[in-house]
């Protein structure tokens, strides 16, 4: 019982340990602004130089892994070579998509974004296009209420036929944004947990002792207190001290108008060899042949005793050590109509009797 109640201490601080961990890992789901700068690395597609620029996002903290941002931006280069009037500004906004692999102090994570950006060169064109933009940062933890941040992003930038003077109007540049994220308000605090106390274990109540009177673990109608005879083959008859006297043998059947037993048979005959070699009492055993009324009285009378022969002959080869004998009645004791052929198959049947009882 001691080894029992510390299992249940164990188990009990087991749960609370459990209860204390998820208490200091509570839900932030914080609103912040995150100012950064950008350095854009232009593709050779724009002829132009590298640039820098700057700009600002809002965001929220949806749950552990995600962060929804509206990210207004300026950026702006030279073309290549230098020329006057020839300055590129890149001005727009994205929706974009954070997933965060954990909200560690190192906290790495995925960027996905849309949105509109107006491009204009200097003195050439002016046209409104649409962007997409993807790729990785991770974000560090100096205090609850700012973070710094870095990614870097491909981008794609589509001008609707507007080319700006080259071949195309599809354009591909790389953005390197650093900054940092201030979340607003208070980062959520793990709830004060106290160890519950113990609440000591009640001593079991031992059962009470079965009543005998109660039982009848062979099921043969005669409670355990009386049983003189217990473990008795299921189905017996037994007398008033629950001690078998006689045993019919449904489903032993034989081939027609024969003494051979059938494959069904000499399943069953298994089944009884074997409760009767694990049953204690060896009394002797006569096993009753009976026919029902077809043929003869002297045929069936013959064949009734072959048949109770053929089943004391398999039990013996089976083990079974009680002393038996073979009788044959043939049909000179039904137990039911023989004018019908529900009553002659009830007539056709083999018992077991105890002698001793």
């Amino acid at each position: 019982m001691q080894i029992k109640n510390l299992f249940m201490m164990s188990a009990l601080t087991g749960l609370s340990l459990v209860a204390v961990a998820q208490a200091e890992t509570p839900q932030d789901n914080r609103w912040y602004v995150a100012p950064f700068g950008t350095f854009i690395n232009t593709g050779g597609d724009r002829g132009a130089q590298d640039g820098w620029g700057g700009g600002l996002g809002i965001g929220k903290m949806i749950d552990q892994h995600f962060n929804l941002e509206l990210k207004g931006f300026y950026q702006g280069f030279e073309k290549s070579p230098a020329a006057s009037n020839s300055d590129w500004q890149l001005a727009g906004a994205t929706a974009d998509v954070q997933y965060f692999f954990s909200r560690n102090t190192l906290a790495p994570y995925t960027v996905i974004g849309i949105g509109g950006m107006n491009t204009a060169l200097a003195g050439t064109a002016e046209a409104a296009s649409f962007i997409g933009e993807a790729g990785a940062g991770f974000t560090y933890e100096l205090h609850d209420n700012f973070l710094v941040r870095s990614d870097i992003r491909y981008r794609y930038n589509n001008n609707f036929d507007t080319t700006f003077g080259r071949n195309t109007d599809e354009f591909h540049d790389m953005t390197v944004n650093v900054g940092f994220v201030v979340p607003l308000g208070a980062k959520p605090a793990a709830a004060k947990f106290e160890m519950p106390t113990p609440t000591p274990m009640p001593k079991p109540i031992e059962p009470a002792a079965p009543d005998c009177s109660m039982l009848d673990s062979d099921t043969d109608g005669v409670n355990n207190c009386e049983d003189r005879c217990p473990s008795t083959l299921r189905g017996s008859k037994v007398d008033s001290q629950g001690c078998p006297l006689s045993l019919e043998l449904k489903g032993v059947n034989f081939k027609y108008d024969s003494a051979q037993l059938t494959p069904n048979a000499m399943a069953i005959l298994d089944s009884v060899a074997s409760n009767l070699i694990s049953y204690p009492q060896k009394d002797d055993i006569e096993v009753r042949g009976h026919t029902s009324s077809e043929g003869t009285n002297a045929h069936n009378m013959k064949l009734s005793q072959k048949r109770s022969q053929s089943v004391v002959d398999y039990l013996i080869k089976r083990g079974v050590k009680n002393r038996l004998t073979a009788h044959g009645f043939g049909e000179d004791q039904p137990i039911a109509n023989n004018t019908t052929e529900e009553g002659k198959s009830l007539n056709r049947r083999v018992e077991l009797i105890w002698l001793g009882n």
